[in-house]
């Protein structure tokens, strides 16, 4: 069934199944190993980690959660170090065809990037938000996005809250010496939890035959969580007391397996610094173009670098002004999304998905606090099911001063760059490419280089075709959310290696990247629990950019951007460092 489905959705993309865009070839004896080796090794991983089952779209464990204990976490490894020597005895990789021999690097590269992971950093003695991936996001993910019927699912949740104690009882057995900033945030995290099993969670299901079941299983599960948020704020937060900062040479080596594109941390420092510079010199530049709009009664202020700045942030908190109201939020997003949608298909940016399954939602209270927005991809393995589009207003405790900041800094012109990002033509249009992608390999096994970086690509891309009809503050405002992008690397790099402090990462958001107060005080929390992920918007938006640039030379007038598009998608979410020469092979074949 999945398999039929898969094959329509390519026709339907107009993907190509030959080519570099092809399966590994099962007529090929070694090609077939390989499938069958990753077969064996995800259905293994699957029976021990139910939870990972869950989120790539195998249902088959819905009704059960993964044995935390360190007794368990070291069999994981285990089994990584074994399925890490058994492939190259198992599979011939001289004998695979090209398709199959990128599978085969994608997989090998995985293995060791987990074992490398398993056997340098211990998250789960030091990062209790790592938790809440079985304590909630295992109950929302199947309810909002699994193709089971709802009573199925109803049954499967019940069944798994009435082994979240067991969860809560490994965290408390492991959670030692965490950094202070991972448990605040952890608190703020089960707060919401609470509240989701109190009441949301039951919105969230709707009417079902088994609501008195849900009710009973929630009344249990509340006072386990009551009692886990004491001991995190009572016990475990007095005693936060570990270092975030990984260092410079843990930093480079989790970075080039984060980002297997051939980088090392220091050169991707330098072309940081180098691009940082430029954008901010267009920003300058359409500032100064937009400054007689903004005040028409006040001089230009010096061109210096105090006045460039002074020029840029004035400008931004002009326009920014435009913006709508914090309840009207999901409402404006669904506009945008709208007007983004006929300006790709009118003018063949790429063909989008059909049917068009993405959903604009309000971020969940439980899910607040990591970022503004983000997309729940359909699984890779339920590849039917709908993929979500999530926006968080500003949280009900804050006052009015920083509700406006937050409205200000997600303008009208904003929310159409953060549009384009997470949905159209972004990370919701690509991963239903990959999603369809006819190897296994390459549905499950995720590069988050790609994805950052194909998003971050279309943002200025969508605006170089005419979208937004030439507006300079949409420009103004894409710029600055590319700015970020950059921003984002050097902040990776210089809080874990160089040893920025809080304030000096606050005074470079707010005056260098031009955010505001509120948005850089959670990219610093971010920095610090989720290292060298930060690093991978500008390394992959580079990757697509320059690619973009050498091909279309190459190919002079027979370059044509919609094909392009789709010969860059038409391959899954990879490492961008196969994109070359795939991509070459691709366009030599029709649209």
């Amino acid at each position: 069934m999945t398999r039929l489905a898969t094959l329509a959705g390519l026709c339907a993309l107009g993907i190509a199944m030959d080519g570099s865009g092809r399966a590994p070839d099962q007529d090929n004896v070694e090609d077939a190993r390989l499938t069958t080796f990753f077969k064996k090794y995800l259905d293994e991983e699957f029976h021990h980690r139910p939870m990972e089952a869950t989120r790539l779209g195998d249902h088959r464990f819905d009704h059960r959660l993964d044995d935390l204990s360190a007794k368990a976490r070291a069999a994981t490894t285990t089994r990584t170090r074994k399925a890490l020597a058994g492939l190259p005895r198992q599979v011939d990789v001289k004998k695979l065809s090209s398709s199959a021999r990128v599978d085969y690097q994608i997989l090998e590269h995985h293995l060791k990037r987990s074992l490398w992971l398993d056997e340098n950093t211990n998250p789960y003695a030091t990062d209790p938000t790592l938790y809440f991936d079985y304590i909630s996001d295992s109950i929302y993910l199947p309810l909002t996005q699994s193709t089971l019927p709802k009573e199925v699912l109803v049954r499967n949740c019940i069944a798994r809250m009435a082994e979240i104690p067991r969860v809560v009882k490994a965290a408390r057995d492991s959670l030692r010496n965490p950094p202070r900033v991972f448990v605040e945030r952890a608190v703020r995290q089960n707060r919401a939890v609470i509240q989701f099993y109190q009441s949301g969670l039951f919105d969230v299901v709707g009417k079902t035959e088994r609501l008195d079941e849900l009710k009973t299983a929630s009344r249990k599960l509340v006072p386990v969580l009551k009692e886990y948020q004491t001991f995190l704020e009572d016990d475990l937060l007095p005693r936060a007391k570990g270092d975030w900062r990984l260092g410079k040479e843990k930093f480079a080596k989790k970075l080039e397996l984060e980002l297997d594109a051939g980088l090392t941390s220091e050169q991707v420092l330098r072309d940081a610094q180098e691009e940082f510079a430029r954008v901010e010199r267009e920003m300058y530049v359409i500032a100064r173009q937009l400054w007689g709009q903004a005040y028409t009664s006040k001089p230009l202020p010096a061109d210096d670098n105090k006045g460039r700045r002074e020029t840029i942030h004035r400008v931004l908190e002009h326009f920014n002004r435009d913006h709508g109201k914090a309840d009207d939020l999901v409402r404006d997003i669904g506009g945008a999304v709208k007007r983004i949608k006929e300006f790709i298909t009118k003018n063949d940016i790429l063909r989008l998905p059909e049917p068009d399954r993405c959903a604009v939602i309000e971020m969940p209270e439980f899910q607040r606090g990591f970022s503004v927005a983000y997309l729940n991809q359909a699984p890779p393995l339920d590849p039917q099911a709908r993929s979500v589009y999530a926006i968080s207003p500003p949280p009900r405790d804050w006052d009015d001063r920083r509700r406006a900041s937050f409205l200000e800094e997600y303008n009208q012109h904003m929310l159409l760059i953060l549009s384009v990002h997470e949905a159209y033509p972004g990370h919701y249009v690509q991963l239903e490419y990959s999603n369809r992608h006819p190897s296994l390999i390459r549905r499950v096994l995720f590069s988050g280089v790609f994805a950052e970086g194909w998003a971050v690509y279309t943002e200025q891309m969508m605006l170089d075709q005419g979208f937004g009809d030439g507006n300079l503050p949409l420009r103004l405002n894409q710029l600055k959310f590319y700015l970020r992008a950059v921003a984002n690397a050097l902040l990776d790099y210089r809080m874990h290696c160089a040893g920025l402090s809080d304030e000096e990462a606050l005074k470079f958001l707010t005056e260098d990247v031009y955010q505001s107060e509120g948005e850089a005080v959670g990219k610093i929390s971010r920095a610090k629990l989720s290292s060298c992920q930060l690093s991978t918007y500008f390394v992959g938006r580079m990757a697509f950019y320059r690619l973009r640039q050498v091909v279309q030379r190459e190919m002079g007038q027979q370059f044509d951007l919609g094909r392009y598009h789709e010969a860059v998608l038409a391959h899954g979410t990879l490492p961008v460092k196969y994109l070359p020469e795939l991509v070459r092979e691709r366009l030599k074949k029709p649209r």
